[in-house]
């Protein structure tokens, strides 16, 4: 009975961790695809968070109707995120795209916004949140403390 039991158990957690199948988007509403998005970005090394996050809102700029856009993201993992972001870049800088004009590349680009955002968060009074508290917010623990 005991093996069973081990097997059940170690069953239960390949199962569990081949579900997991890492980060993805959950797409089913814009609601949830933003959500998805803002934990996907905190989990990313900080130097793939830039570039992930312009990605995703170019995508969005490029796909108005929001069933094209849930489409467009519903399951993708942060790097094809990514790809597509580049892609649609690529497309829109090709074809003129009012904006694109002032970067040779897209590595260019994501450099330039990169630099923004360190120097937004090295301003005096800076809204750059508190990394100690989880989400930025302030989290009450409404249990009774260990004794």
């Amino acid at each position: 009975m005991k093996r069973f039991s081990l097997l059940f158990v170690i069953f239960l957690g390949l199962t569990l961790t081949a579900c997991g199948g890492g980060q993805k988007i959950n797409g089913h509403t814009t609601l949830t695809a933003y959500r998805s998005v803002k934990m996907m970005k905190e989990r990313l090394p900080p130097e793939n968070r830039v570039e992930f996050e312009v990605s995703f809102w170019t995508i969005r700029d490029a796909k108005k109707s929001d069933d094209e856009f849930l489409d467009a993201v519903d399951g993708k993992s942060p790097w094809e995120i990514i790809d597509a972001g580049k892609e649609i870049y690529q497309q829109r800088k090709a074809s003129g795209f009012k904006g694109y004009e002032q970067y040779g590349s897209w590595e260019e680009m994501i450099a330039k916004f990169d630099k923004e955002r360190i120097d937004q968060e090295k301003r005096p009074g800076s809204t750059k949140r508190d990394e100690s508290k989880k989400n930025g917010t302030i989290l009450y623990d409404l249990r009774a403390p260990n004794r």
